[in-house]
């Protein structure tokens, strides 16, 4: 991942954010496996990432 901070955060086990901003804040979770993978993406609209988002995409990368 050679991106980095501000536009992409590992968030450890191999989940990284990828933050997009603009009037909106967009964020994706994705993973590397033989390219990137796209795990969830949702609209910020807190500081904090919300964890129900966080838990998705921590469950697809379980299951792929």
């Amino acid at each position: 991942n050679r991106v980095g901070l501000p536009h992409s955060k590992s968030m450890g086990g191999g989940l990284f954010e990828l933050r997009i901003r603009g009037r909106e804040e967009i964020r994706f979770f994705y993973t590397f496996k033989k390219g990137v993978i796209i795990l969830s993406a949702f609209k910020k609209k807190t500081k904090k990432t919300p964890e129900r988002e966080l838990n998705t995409a921590i469950k697809r990368l379980h299951n792929i």
